[in-house]
């Protein structure tokens, strides 16, 4: 079997495919952190179609598609975030290619892609009960600080907001 990975660049005529995906990995990743209501609100905000045109376009985040023997199974996005500091925004993989080194894999090619603008730290959140924390301090990121960010409907995100510096290689 064929397990080489296809990380490439996403566009507008990814939304669906991103949209999609999302609507596959988010409910495993955070059905015990948040309520059912929560999370389908949350869908709707960062991934509708339109939320993603905005991110893509106006927000100008850059967001890369993970394809394994042609089908996408994960997704990414990032931007900058100030003087040599890049945010990642989303790095989500489907459960079944969980724990295979893909994260890890999208995190590389990320820093590949930011080293050449001047990265010299990556940034991120996540939610302060998500099992990810765990992925992202094996990768060397460190707890900086943590916030709650109102994100409207009554609902909160509660995060840890991580770094890593990004490895001159």
């Amino acid at each position: 079997m064929d397990e080489t990975l296809l990380i490439r660049p996403a566009d507008l005529d990814d939304i669906n495919t991103i949209g999609f995906l999302a609507q596959q990995i988010w409910p495993g990743a955070y059905r015990e952190i948040i309520s059912p209501e929560q999370l389908q609100y949350m869908l709707n905000l960062f991934y509708s179609p339109d939320s993603l045109i905005k991110q893509m376009i106006e927000d100008r985040h850059q967001f890369l598609i993970v394809e394994q023997r042609e089908e996408a199974i994960g997704f990414a996005a990032w931007g900058p975030a100030g003087a040599g500091v890049f945010k990642l925004h989303k790095l989500y993989v489907l459960p079944g290619g969980q724990r295979r080194g893909i994260g890890r894999a999208i995190l590389l090619f990320i820093f590949d892609v930011i080293r050449p603008e001047g990265a010299t730290t990556l940034r991120l959140n996540v939610n302060r009960a998500n099992k990810a924390k765990g992925f992202y301090e094996k990768i060397g990121f460190k707890i900086t600080g943590k916030e709650d960010i109102d994100i409207g409907g009554g609902y909160f995100m509660n995060d840890f907001i991580m770094e890593c510096p990004v490895p001159p290689y």
